[in-house]
């Protein structure tokens, strides 16, 4: 179907959904994902575009008309706020809903109940639109710290993102958190100050913050026009022109001249941006430096490069709740961010012992795609890929590379949150799902031709742990449905069994992670879990070397049981890479050498939990220098329960030390609550690291041990009138004081007896 708009240049092409395969040729095959292609130089007659004899390739155009944009934010700014208006003003859902609202819709991103209810975001949803001819794939991610897997997840596989600010709280913890994710990914940036409605608002204040906290070389490319109740509209400084926005949800924008009374600040602030984009652009700085007037093109393609080189942030600003400065901040994603082929991605080859190699990032060369998001569905797994290179068609082999399966692709889908939409094929560059592929998070998908993987993601490591048993025993099967299904899709998410107490564990990011999985788990798949006091990884260690001389004996008529092993044990120097080496120091036969594996493995069993309480013992170094065989009666078993006797026997002697996860807490409060804070943290056994101020706030760092931090933000809150936050991340396991070291002994010595 041919669609032309008013006679305007613009012609679309809708391929029907058809099972049979039609030959297409490779510039129709492009259109086939419903693309909306602006009539440009090269499309100027359709007899033109089928051919190859062009100076660009076929699918040139499209590329450079397709954005990947993530938005991430500190929790409360704006995120889902903001990608509704987008999805609003781009044509994608016809009324607005908002995170809180009265009407219990719920915003469009926040697709599961959970999420509706509580109004925060717990996933990340993928949706896409399209602006003046421009395809958009946006990811909405969560603020909290507690789903920071989804920001990493998100930023891994996008081309640009989106920082949202708050214009009264500025740059918070989880901002700071979100732009070193964005720095880690080589991802570009800009920053859009949201929320100048609210009482408090100082835009000016944010931007000096994003360049003293966030290091941004960042300049404001609008300045509003009033602020707080008064605040009307924008100046963009590359157009100089004023935007108000009118109609009952700020879709209609009138261009004006702008305001007297604000000409010369924003003469200032122009200059301002100039100065600091020339700073990073030397194209630019020629030109500021002769004095030339300086064109509103020549000052947009200067950002242009500048942000593309991650050397520059352009600073955007309006109030997505009040529908104001949505719309050029379209704009400037499409003007600023770059497409696909802006971007160099690697990848590993795994037949060069995983050399580096850059990929083309066109749809001409193998399939190369990255699984970085599972989800359950009700028609089974569904698999987020991002296509870096090549095309994928419904139907197609594709080869997982971590596993060497080769997979048929049954169903390909683009996601608009939780619907779907069935699409024939996909290249490079985009976004899209597909169903009934088996694979974990991080695999990489080819067409079998090449064996490259992506890098894969960074995974922090859980802080917190809970017990978890279902109330009744006839929901076992749900119940462990459920963990599995939870702990494919997150891998901060983890489930392990307690060989000791025979308890499941479920391991996360921080209460609320673990939290909204047990309350997942009761309303999608109906059982009702019990929840145990949280249990702290701890370790145990030795501080000293101690030498062990033990011999198995055992006869008990029939072939009895023979091994004696000599050795010492000694702490591994901290900081070193592993956590456990095993050294077979004999000289001879005096232990035949198919034994010593049996040994190596009773030690590591032994050292899997410490006598002191009962936890796995790191940093320890085993040298097995002597021992002795019987011609009959020595086993791999006699061995390797000599084995473990003889870690037994030494251990106390080696001095152990219990090793306790200490979190690295940095908290934001209001000034008056500072001493009272210090005192808590004290109290809690940790060690503050650093005080700063941040106009009415402190910023405190403290060291504090995991143990002492349940229920801290409950805690907080009540100290500091719920207006105290805090984030925290592990840092290191360190040795606990000898007090909480006999208080710890004595409770597992309580429990051990018990049983």
């Amino acid at each position: 179907m041919t669609r032309f708009q008013n006679g305007s240049r613009l012609l679309s092409y809708t391929f029907s959904r058809s099972k049979t395969k039609s030959s297409v040729s490779p510039t129709t095959a492009l259109l086939q994902g419903n693309f909306q292609i602006q009539h440009s130089r090269h499309f100027s007659n359709l007899a033109s575009a089928t051919t190859k004899e062009e100076k660009e390739p076929w699918w040139k155009d499209s590329m450079d008309r397709l954005r990947n944009i993530g938005i991430s934010a500190h929790i409360d700014s704006g995120k889902t706020t903001l990608t509704e208006r987008i999805l609003f003003y781009t044509g994608r859902i016809h009324e607005i809903h908002e995170v809180r609202g009265r009407d219990g819709v719920g915003a469009k991103m926040d697709s599961m109940d959970l999420e509706r209810e509580k109004g925060i975001t717990i996933q990340s949803a993928a949706t896409y639109c399209t602006w003046n001819g421009y395809q958009v794939n946006i990811i909405d991610t969560p603020g909290h710290v507690d789903f920071t897997i989804e920001v990493e997840r998100a930023l891994r596989v996008l081309d640009g993102a989106i920082l949202v600010l708050c214009s009264v709280g500025g740059v918070q913890s989880q901002s700071i958190t979100v732009d070193r994710q964005m720095r880690r990914y080589e991802v570009p940036r800009l920053a859009f100050i949201n929320k100048l409605d609210r009482m408090g608002a100082d835009p000016w204040k944010v931007l000096n913050q994003a360049r003293s906290k966030l290091r941004h070389h960042s300049a404001a490319v609008q300045v509003p026009i009033g602020l707080e109740e008064d605040f009307q509209g924008l100046i963009d400084l590359v157009k100089m022109k004023a935007y108000y926005f009118h109609g009952s949800n700020g879709e209609k924008i009138v261009t004006a001249e702008i305001p007297v009374e604000i000409e010369a600040l924003a003469a200032e602030k122009r200059r301002e941006l100039i100065e600091t984009v020339s700073e990073v652009d030397d194209k630019l700085a020629d030109a500021f430096l002769a004095d030339e007037s300086i064109s509103t093109s020549d000052l947009e393609e200067a950002i242009r490069r500048a942000t593309v080189a991650k050397k520059f942030v352009p600073v955007f600003m309006g109030s997505a709740f009040k529908n104001k400065g949505v719309q050029p901040l379209l704009d400037g994603v499409l003007s600023y961010l770059p497409c696909p082929l802006e971007v160099s991605n690697y990848a590993l080859d795994q037949t060069k012992d995983e050399e580096k190699v850059v990929l083309s990032g066109t749809p001409d060369g193998p399939l190369v795609a990255l699984a970085f998001k599972l989800e359950e569905g009700r028609f089974g797994q569904l698999t987020y890929l991002r296509i870096y290179e090549g095309v994928i068609r419904k139907g197609d082999f594709i080869v997982n590379v971590n596993t060497g399966k080769k997979i048929k692709v049954p169903r390909l889908v683009r996601m608009h949150s939780n619907e779907m939409e069935d699409i024939q094929e996909a290249h490079v560059g985009q976004i899209v799902a597909v169903f009934g592929v088996d694979c974990a998070s991080g695999d990489t998908f080819t067409d079998g031709s090449v064996r490259y993987t992506m890098t894969s993601m960074n995974v922090p490591e859980p802080v917190m742990s809970l017990a978890i048993q279902p109330v009744s025993k006839d929901s076992g099967g749900q119940f462990s449905k459920a963990l599995n299904r939870f702990q494919k899709e997150d891998p901060t998410f983890r489930v392990g069994l307690d060989p000791e107490s025979a308890q499941t564990i479920i391991s996360g990011m921080g209460e609320l992670h673990l939290d909204i999985y047990v309350e997942r788990i009761r309303r999608e798949y109906k059982v009702d879990a019990s929840v145990g006091k949280p249990r702290v990884n701890f370790r145990e260690t030795i501080t000293q070397r101690a030498q062990f001389d033990y011999l198995h004996k055992k006869q008990s008529g029939g072939q009895g049981q023979y091994g004696r092993v000599c050795g010492y044990i000694e702490p591994i120097p901290q900081g070193s890479m592993t956590k456990f080496e095993f050294d077979n120091m004999i000289v001879g036969q005096v232990i035949p050498s198919n034994f010593i594996p049996a040994i190596e493995k009773g030690f590591k069993e032994a050292a899997n939990s410490g006598s002191l309480i009962g936890h796995p013992v790191e940093n320890l170094r085993i040298a097995l220098t002597d021992g002795a065989a019987h011609a009959v009666d020595s086993s791999e078993l006699a061995f390797k329960l000599a084995a473990i006797y003889a870690f037994r026997q030494c251990y106390v002697a080696a001095k152990p030390v219990i090793l306790e996860p200490v979190m690295l807490v940095e908290l934001k409060v209001p000034t008056e609550f500072q001493g009272t804070v210090a005192g808590d943290i004290n109290k809690r056994k940790g060690v503050i690291v650093g005080n700063d101020q941040d106009g009415d706030d402190s910023i405190i760092t403290a060291h504090v041990p995991l143990n002492n931090m349940f229920g801290y933000s409950t805690a907080l809150r009540s100290m500091t009138q719920g207006k105290g936050e805090f984030t925290m991340e592990y840092k290191e396991h360190s040795a606990v004081s000898q007090d909480v070291q006999m208080q710890l002994v004595n409770t597992y010595k309580a429990s051990k007896t018990a049983e």
